[in-house]
């Protein structure tokens, strides 16, 4: 097998992973982002202001693309076991 086909794939899961990272984090981090800026304006200091809304987001975002980032990571897993005997040989 070709290193430059090791690569590749290598590439392609790594760019997977961090498009289904940012797909469940950045919607977390904007409403980090108003819920700290809601709390520079008041000047309340609480911790679990932040944390809560976070959280729930997060729920929220695994809950609704949940059934994308499945069917993504099978769809890789099986183009990568199909093109098993091609990178063999």
């Amino acid at each position: 097998m070709d290193p430059q086909v090791v690569l590749d794939l290598y590439g392609q899961g790594f760019y997977l992973i961090v498009i289904m990272v940012a797909a469940v984090m950045v919607p977390s981090l904007i409403v980090g982002l108003i819920v700290s800026i809601f709390q520079a304006a008041t000047q309340i200091n609480e911790q679990t202001l932040s944390f809560l809304p976070r959280l729930i987001v997060t729920i929220f975002a695994i809950m609704h693309l949940g059934p994308w980032l499945l069917t993504t990571l099978t769809d890789f897993f099986n183009q990568l076991f199909l093109d098993i005997p091609m990178l063999i040989g």
